[in-house]
């Protein structure tokens, strides 16, 4: 499959990423690919879940909806630069960690489009995050090493150029500035979520890749689940190591029997119209998702607590 897309560099941008590949052992490489890992979806997933059912629900709602939006508006500005990744118009960059390993490498609707990089947004939308909201200096250190690491393996990794994970620190770190400023100033959390998801909306006009209807998704089931658990559930932090684990366990069961289920459920090859079914399933699976697993599954954990206690 042809990739369509706009292809804009800097000659040093290209320059540096083959004489990374070329000059770095395939044991190094390997190495720095492995920090992709801690700007992806289930580095950010443990995370939010080990706060938000474990330790402190107020800071996995404060690292949870900062993660969203970056996963709602750098799909956005990604759908209206369409820019090609450096592999697709360079010889000598590979692509060594696919979005989607199982695709078609010039699959645009898989892999995605590059700028900005999503990792790199992710970054300190994630660990910058727990910095500001812990206010420890070594999280603090920890957070610019980190997302240094996940930065630069996109780049190694031939998926990005440079430019692309500059713009994603960037956006990263109005994120975690910006949001937390709105829900201050705000107070109403319906207002709140009104005015975040207005700032997503225009995406549905001409986003045409599956991330933006993935964060449109979790960003409508984050709202709900907040709204929901604060108003029906307001459960309380685990007492106990063991019954956190329990949570932690039980959460991850959760979301792999929902995810399997409403795939096959909201199947759009089972509808006459299937690029913005979709799109629409693909929402509505995540928000649905989203919902059970903060607002729902909650309810479960004092029954939790009695089995811990037995």
């Amino acid at each position: 499959m042809a990739a369509a897309g706009n292809t804009f560099f800097f000659a040093w941008e290209a320059a540096l990423e083959v004489w990374l590949q070329s000059r770095l052992p395939a044991a190094v490489l390997s190495l720095i690919s492995f920090f992709s890992a801690f700007g992806e979806e289930g580095a950010a997933i443990m995370i939010l879940g080990i706060f938000y059912w474990c330790l402190d629900k107020e800071t996995g709602r404060y690292i949870g909806i900062n993660v969203i939006m970056g996963c709602v508006w750098h799909p956005m500005i990604k759908n209206i630069a369409l820019r090609r990744r450096p592999y697709f118009d360079h010889e000598g960059i590979d692509l060594l960690r696919p979005l989607d390993p199982g695709a078609d490498l010039y699959d645009i609707q898989a892999q995605g489009y590059s700028f900005p990089s999503g990792h790199s947004t992710n970054g300190p939308a994630v660990y910058g995050s727990l910095a500001r909201r812990l206010k420890k200096r070594r999280m603090s250190l920890l957070a610019v090493l980190v997302t240094f690491l996940i930065g630069f393996s996109r780049v190694a990794v031939g998926a990005h150029y440079p430019t692309d994970v500059l713009a994603g620190w960037g956006l990263g770190l109005a994120i975690i500035f910006l949001v937390p400023y709105l829900r201050e100033k705000t107070g109403d959390i319906r207002i709140f979520y009104g005015i975040l998801i207005a700032s997503g909306l225009p995406g549905f006009f001409f986003a045409r890749t599956d991330d933006y209807y993935t964060g449109m998704g979790l960003l409508l089931g984050f709202a709900l689940a907040e709204m929901f658990e604060r108003k029906y559930v307001n459960f309380k932090k685990a007492e106990t190591v063991s019954g956190g684990l329990l949570r932690i366990l039980g959460g991850l069961i959760l979301y792999a029997g929902l995810n399997f289920l409403l795939k096959s459920l909201f199947n759009p090859a089972l509808t006459p119209w299937p690029g913005p079914a979709e799109y629409l399933f693909r929402t509505l699976r995540y928000t649905l998702i989203l919902f059970a697993l903060l607002g729902l599954y909650p309810m479960c954990f004092e029954k939790l607590k009695k089995r811990d206690t037995d």
